[in-house]
């Protein structure tokens, strides 16, 4: 039975499964070529650092944009390789990128009363004179 690891970044989570194979991405059953190449690279960027890129790889993606979908699927890929490689993996990508196998927590702080269409913090404008 496959294992399935999440990823999660701001609004957008992934949930992939990894298979030992030849170096083949799908994401939401689309090639890794079809995204914009900032990220690729960042959806490449566990596989660069552990120096082993024999993995197949499938991936079902849901909220966020492009980047915050890339960055979540970067996530689970860590997460999936210290897994399955184990705790001298998963030091090594701990030295180059904490986010890459622990979730960022900071949100957006939610909308005040009063001034909900202006943001959490922004008050109406006062004339001093």
């Amino acid at each position: 039975m496959e294992k399935v690891y999440v990823g999660k970044r701001k609004k957008a989570t992934a949930r992939i499964k990894i298979v030992s194979g030849d170096k083949n991405v799908k994401i939401n059953e689309k090639n890794l070529e079809e995204l914009p190449k900032i990220a690729q690279l960042k959806i490449l960027e566990p596989l660069k650092i552990i120096e082993d890129e024999n993995f197949t790889i499938k991936a079902k993606v849901k909220g966020g944009g492009v980047m915050g979908q890339a960055e979540a699927v970067a996530q689970a890929i860590s997460r999936g390789l210290a897994d399955i490689k184990g705790e001298e993996v998963r030091n090594k990508i701990m030295d180059y990128d904490r986010n890459l196998l622990i979730q960022d927590i900071r949100r957006t702080e939610p909308h005040k009363p009063s001034r909900s269409k202006q943001g959490p913090r922004r008050h109406k404008q006062r004339s001093k004179r």
